[in-house]
């Protein structure tokens, strides 16, 4: 497996773009149709310009928005858009899966966009990777980030980043049991999305890279499952660091005997030859950060936790 070089957006190419925004429904359908109209005024009283089909998306068509073909039109369009720079999903929610084999991903990255999800998301964002490399952003999605009843500041403040700089770098107070520094492409999002691609023509096949990783309502012993997948396929062994996000909103029983994801990330930390690092701020909480899939990461760690740096190329981090 090798390493493929990610092609840039253009909204990266220059601090202080302002995004045209084109909001996309490639998943599940919208059961809050109010959220919808609440992450319209959040995102316009940003100042953004926002390209939209209401009509499209709070239809319902079996369990999506609508049917296949009109998803898939929806996404070329946005991708054609010449005024659109930012296309971001409308939710997650099953339906990207669908879509993959019908889709021209080069007809996509031809329009050069940054393409903005997470989630089901995670799908359409991989395979764009591995068919193109293009890279995407890991991050907010119009009704379930933009469209709550509040808005995170700090999910805010980490996507604008991307239209104001050309990088962006957190501090995580959670030490790795692990010192030093670790760099490589920057690449993952959802493990349950990851592990569904495996072995299939839509993942990414790449080595000496930071894989991180965020899933919610799995229990520990599900994502150790979905973990040896991973390990299976000899990803994980082939990485230069694994990077946990946020894994929540999961209940453990009886049969779990106290099993949690401490044990789960401990199990991981001494069986990989490889640095692995936890608590990152990414995933299915209200508190985002946004990760380019297909940059690039360098992280330094020490006995009081680790701090990443991430952009979407090597030489913009400082």
């Amino acid at each position: 497996m090798k390493t493929r070089a990610s092609q840039v957006p253009p909204v990266q190419a220059a601090a202080a773009v302002k995004p045209v925004i084109a909001i996309v429904a490639p998943s599940a359908f919208l059961p809050e149709i109010e959220s919808l109209d609440r992450a319209v005024a959040a995102m316009q009283a940003q100042g953004w310009e926002l390209r939209y089909d209401r009509a499209a998306l709070i239809g319902r068509s079996e369990r999506f928005p609508a049917p296949d073909a009109e998803r898939i039109a929806a996404l070329y369009a946005a991708a054609e858009d010449p005024e659109v720079n930012v296309v971001m999903a409308l939710r997650g929610g099953y339906g990207m899966s669908r879509l993959l084999d019908d889709l021209d991903f080069s007809r996509i990255a031809a329009g050069n966009k940054l393409w903005v999800g997470h989630s089901d998301f995670t799908a359409f964002q991989l395979a764009l990777l591995q068919h193109t490399g293009h890279a995407s952003l890991a991050g907010p999605m119009a009704a379930t980030d933009f469209g709550g009843e509040h808005l995170s500041a700090f999910t805010l403040a980490h996507f604008r980043r991307w239209f104001e700089e050309a990088y962006d770098s957190v501090a995580v107070p959670v030490a790795p049991g692990w010192t030093g520094e670790v760099s490589g492409l920057l690449w993952g999002g959802n493990l349950t999305m990851l592990a569904h691609l495996v072995g299939g023509p839509h993942c990414p096949q790449i080595s000496d890279g930071v894989l991180f990783i965020e899933d919610a309502g799995e229990t520990p012993f599900r994502l150790e499952r979905l973990l040896y997948q991973l390990w299976h396929a000899r990803i994980l062994q082939a990485q230069r660091a694994i990077v946990f996000g946020q894994f929540g909103d999961y209940r453990l029983t009886e049969r779990d005997n106290g099993y949690d994801l401490g044990d789960v990330i401990a199990h991981w930390q001494d069986k990989l030859g490889v640095p692995v690092f936890s608590g990152l701020m990414h995933g299915h909480v209200t508190d985002k950060l946004s990760l380019p899939v297909g940059g690039y990461a360098r992280l330094r760690a020490d006995a009081s936790g680790y701090a990443m740096e991430y952009g979407f190329r090597q030489d913009a981090l400082p």
